[in-house]
């Protein structure tokens, strides 16, 4: 019985996915379109350690906390063994800026690629990897894009405009997938032990997230889930609410005050750092519970749950928390009840 629902909830997440997908002519557009422009991206090499290290538009530094929305961070960990790589970027530009960036501290091999999410911009650049490189996902993330991968590209394009290199990808399958509620430890040598975290959906049922547990600093590469320090706030636009707050907590629970965490789109942070989504979720359920207790209309609802104290500047703010959030935490509170 509980392969039989696993299986159904699987097929119930590709069909939500492929219809929002195949429809997103009609999804609501950011305030400014691209959201960033890859053709303009400047990929930094930040050293956190021995052998491990950060990547992040030049940008971060200084435009994270102004709210201004950053292009995707990725990383990569050096062992005995080779390297292990964080995200592939959405086009070749961005990968290749990666690629050189790893050239510039070692020639080992790229042993292992994972990609913390199925959207474009930490996928697109697979089918660039060497053809020995391991790619790592998780189930869904592969099945998704085998699945729906043009119509992932026309949402990508949406976003992030025409001629940015998203047209130019082509579909490369993973290697080794991880189930829900699984991870994978990988000895990459050198005292480098990495575990890949399917927590399950923290943004989007294809989250991974890539824990390095050193002997000098232990590093977190959190993906979309936790997308940058305040004033960002959570992208929930792939049609869940309550199990990403879950897994939310779950993943800020698992790490420590001292550990290093590299958001999915903002400057390298920690622990305090990622709290700001935390509090905006946990506040989110509070709001939208007391909405739907008072029976609430899910436009009423909009109306009532502005939540301005975490409206500090972010950029896509209403786009997101008007269209997305706020929707997705009423349909899901709605179905499933009220404490």
């Amino acid at each position: 019985m509980k392969k039989k629902n696993h299986i159904l909830i699987k097929l119930l997440c590709v069909i939500a996915f492929f219809v929002m997908h195949s429809t997103y002519a009609q999804m609501p557009m950011p305030p400014e379109v691209p959201i960033w422009d890859a053709n303009k991206v400047i990929l930094q090499l930040h050293k956190i350690s021995d052998n491990v290290y950060a990547v992040s538009p030049s940008t971060t530094e200084t435009e994270t906390t102004k709210g201004i929305p950053q292009a995707t961070s990725a990383g990569f960990i050096v062992g005995d063994k080779g390297v292990l790589l964080i995200e592939t970027m959405l086009s070749k530009r961005l990968y290749d800026q990666l690629y050189k960036l790893i050239r510039s501290v070692t020639q080992k091999p790229i042993v292992y690629a994972v990609n913390t999410s199925d959207h474009g911009d930490h996928c697109f650049g697979n089918y660039l990897l060497p053809k020995e490189t391991i790619l790592i996902q998780n189930e869904f993330c592969k099945e998704n894009l085998a699945k729906n991968y043009d119509g992932i590209k026309q949402f990508m394009i949406m976003l992030f405009g025409k001629d940015r290199g998203i047209e130019q990808s082509v579909y490369r399958p993973a290697d080794l997938t991880i189930a829900v509620n699984q991870s994978l430890k990988l000895d990459l040598g050198g005292g480098k032990i990495v575990e890949i975290i399917n927590v399950g959906t923290a943004q989007s049922p294809a989250d991974l997230f890539v824990f390095l547990k050193d002997s000098d600093k232990n590093v977190l590469w959190a993906g979309n889930p936790f997308i940058a320090e305040s004033p960002a706030i959570p992208w929930l636009f792939d049609g869940y609410f309550l199990e990403p707050v879950q897994n939310l907590n779950k993943i800020y629970n698992m790490i420590s005050d001292k550990d290093i965490v590299v958001p999915g789109h903002g400057r390298i942070t920690n622990k305090a750092g990622i709290k700001y989504t935390i509090d905006y979720v946990t506040a989110l359920q509070a709001n939208v519970e007391k909405a739907v207790k008072k029976g609430l209309t899910l436009e009423e609802t909009k109306t009532a749950v502005t939540m301005k104290e975490f409206n500090k500047g972010y950029v896509l703010f209403d786009w997101l928390h008007f269209n997305f959030n706020v929707p997705n935490a009423y349909k899901d509170i709605k179905q499933n009840g009220v404490k």
